[in-house]
């Protein structure tokens, strides 16, 4: 790296600590991509691909987008499900002749926070799943409200219940086990929409993620949680907070506690019923308008419409 210019290095120092995600590096009222993350966003945003000096005979393929609307190009490449990284520059002073940056926020599907990234009427849910023989862990967090909670599947029928809770939340984004075997991808496949995160192995593992729930709860037991009892649960839960606080530090800290639940207390709804009866969505045009929620939804705030939908799934279940 002796033969590149210092930005270059710097970038590139960057670049290695966030490999899996486009990497925007904010470069005075641009933000730039560089190498095959400019070819990515060239091509998926449909904007021009330049290249720019990089050391004596090099050039590396260049792609920017102005400061002031990059949260609308954001928007784009998180639909697509990709990953962004944002570098922001530390102040305006130069430390031995270099401007000093950070990746201060990664936006994944799962972890927007911006009113711009966000459908204000219901939650973006971040859920984490892991599944050993016939019990399945499931957690859920959605960092715009605090919500967090728990639960864990096991038996002959644990396939069937996560299926139904899966599409009962309709998270943005799932993280699983880099070596996930089924039945996971039979469970995600149901939500098409679901943007699929792989993690190692060691962030679920029952040690490490009980670990990260007593850390950043400030606690010494997980006994008044409600989940003590449920191991799965728990590494649901602890991948959640450990991926938190590798990508939106901001968001975790409005997570303050978390909630240990159980299916068995309803009567559940399989996604062809909930589909028919048109909870949240109609048939005849896929939107709002003409289903049940369309039809009761007079709330004045976005938390009050994303409480509603939250509600409504449940809405008629009866107690076992």
């Amino acid at each position: 790296m002796e033969d590149v210019t210092p930005i270059r290095r710097q970038y590139l120092e960057l670049k290695r600590k966030y490999p899996d995600t486009i990497l925007f590096f904010r470069l005075g009222d641009f933000y730039e991509t560089f190498d095959a993350d400019a070819e990515l966003v060239s091509r998926e945003l449909e904007i021009v691909l330049t290249s720019r000096p990089v050391g004596k005979g090099q050039r590396v393929p260049l792609a920017g987008v102005p400061h002031h609307t990059v949260e609308g190009y954001i928007v784009r490449l998180i639909e697509k499900g990709y990953r962004v990284a944002i570098a922001e520059q530390m102040g305006t002073e130069p430390v031995k002749g270099l401007v000093p940056r950070e990746v201060r926020r990664v936006v994944t599907p799962g972890t927007v926070v911006e009113p711009l990234l966000l459908d204000e009427r219901r939650p973006n849910y971040l859920a984490a799943m892991v599944c050993v023989e016939d019990r399945i862990g499931l957690a859920f967090a959605d960092i715009t409200t605090g919500e967090f909670a728990a639960t864990q599947f096991a038996g002959a029928q644990a396939l069937r219940a996560a299926q139904q809770e899966l599409a009962r939340l309709a998270p943005r984004e799932c993280l699983v086990v880099e070596e996930s075997l089924p039945p996971q991808p039979e469970i995600l496949s149901l939500k098409s929409e679901i943007h699929i995160t792989p993690l190692p192995a060691w962030k679920f593992e029952y040690g490490n993620a009980r670990q990260a729930l007593l850390d950043h709860l400030q606690v010494s037991t997980l006994q008044a949680f409600g989940c003590e009892g449920q191991p799965l649960a728990v590494c649901a839960a602890g991948a959640i907070v450990q991926y938190l606080r590798e990508t939106q530090v901001a968001g975790l800290a409005q997570i303050t506690s978390l909630s240990t639940y159980s299916t068995a207390m309803f009567m559940t709804l399989d996604p062809a019923t909930r589909r028919n009866l048109e909870l949240t969505e109609s048939l005849r045009g896929g939107g709002v308008r003409g289903s049940l929620l369309g039809v009761l939804d007079a709330t004045r705030t976005p938390m009050g419409a994303r409480l509603l939908r939250a509600w409504l799934p449940l809405s008629g279940a009866a107690r076992p």
